[in-house]
Order: C-alpha cells, then structure tokens, then sequence
C-alpha cells in the first residue's frame, strides 16, 4: 500500500462526486477554501488574546469548508464505526465522539499556558485522527487545526508560502510515522508526542527559512 493510501477512511454512502478526477478537483478547491478559513480564524482569535477557547464549532467549521459539495456528512461527526485503512489503530465508537473532542478543547485551554505551541499544535494534530471524528477528511481538518492552534498560540498568522499542511501533503510518510508512534504509546497509557513534536519544529522552520531566503537571497536549510 503507498503511503498516499494510508490511515485513509471515508463512508461511501457519504460520497458526493463518484468520479474521482472531479472529486479531486472539488477536494483542491476545498483545500484553499479550507486554509482561507483557517488564517480568518487564526486573525480573530489572535484579536480576542485571552478571551479565545478551542471549540468544538472550530472542528466543524473546518471539516465543512474541506468536504462541502463533496461528502454529505460535511460539518458533521461520523453517524457510524469507521476503519482506517493501512492503520493498526481502531478509532472509538462514533457515540464516544462529541465528548472525546470536547476533552480535547478541554486539554488545549487547560495547558494553554503551560505548554508549548509545538506540544498544543502536535498533540491537536494526532489526537484529532486518534479520535477519527469524521467518515472523510480527519487528517485535511487535524492538519488545519494544528496550524490554527500553532499560529494562535504564537500570537502570529505565520509567514511563508511552503506552510506546514502544505509539507505534510507533500511528503506524508513522516508525519503517518509519527501518528502511529503517538498511538503505540497511548495503547501503554502514555502520551508520547516526541516524533510529532520533532517534526512540527523540523517542518516549521522551513517554512520560515523559506521566507528569510525570499528577503535575502540566501539559502538557510538543507535540503
């Protein structure tokens, strides 16, 4: 199986667009929708300072920008069991899942202050696909979501063309690594976010040495 076809899962009877040319089309033109969403988001809650919480209508939001016209469970939890193909992990129950996304809001506002932006941003990121909360699109909204939570955090709509989500589409082998690396420790009852974290600091900095060469002519990171 390539990695392209990894931790994927989508409801069938949800499919909008059968045909998979269009649906790509359609999920690209989302996908800028989705990111345009995102960096209005990242500008309001940088606005309100402290008076902003992670909440579950950010979740929804997001996931209906990327899947609208495409799935017709676009801004809404899974009705069903899912699998994720080519993943050993078996998400909840979709009973299980309005209340496990609320306890993720819960940890982000809770540590908002004592953890990292990196440690916030990667545990969104594997937590949301951990949960699995959609039929389609979890990783598209948990990628989005990490941004938004990193930019927030940091107090700044990051600069830079080459973003994170961006990297990741590219290149998804590292991050499913780190995915499955966060989900072997939970089943030992462990968070372990190192390789997510590592990655998220790897892939923020070229996004911002790719801004820095853009002002200056000069080559920063290796390839």
């Amino acid at each position: 199986m390539s990695d392209e076809a990894r931790r994927h899962s989508v409801a069938a009877d949800a499919e909008l667009i059968k045909d998979p040319q269009l649906r790509a089309e359609a999920e690209a033109r989302n996908g800028l929708l989705q990111f345009d969403l995102a960096c209005r988001m990242i500008v309001d809650a940088i606005e309100k300072g402290s008076a902003w919480k992670l909440r579950l209508s950010a979740f929804l939001a997001l996931h209906r920008e990327a899947l609208q016209g495409i799935s017709g469970y676009a801004g809404n939890f899974r009705p069903s069991s899912v699998a994720i193909e080519g993943s050993k992990h078996a998400p909840v129950d979709a009973h299980l899942v309005p209340e496990l996304v609320e306890a993720l809001c819960d940890y982000v506002n809770d540590n908002w202050n004592e953890k990292t932006a990196v440690h916030l941003a990667s545990y969104v990121m594997w937590r949301l696909n951990w949960i699995h909360p959609f039929s389609d699109g979890n990783g598209r909204t948990s990628r989005m979501l990490s941004y938004l939570v990193l930019c927030v955090k940091l107090g700044i709509l990051l600069p830079g063309n080459h973003t994170i989500p961006d990297q990741i589409v590219d290149n998804r082998k590292p991050y499913f690594d780190a995915l499955e690396a966060a989900d072997q420790a939970e089943k030992q009852g462990e968070i372990d976010l190192s390789r997510m974290e590592e990655l998220i600091e790897a892939m923020l900095a070229k996004q911002l040495a790719g801004v820095m060469e853009r002002a200056t002519g000069k080559h920063f990171l290796e390839e």
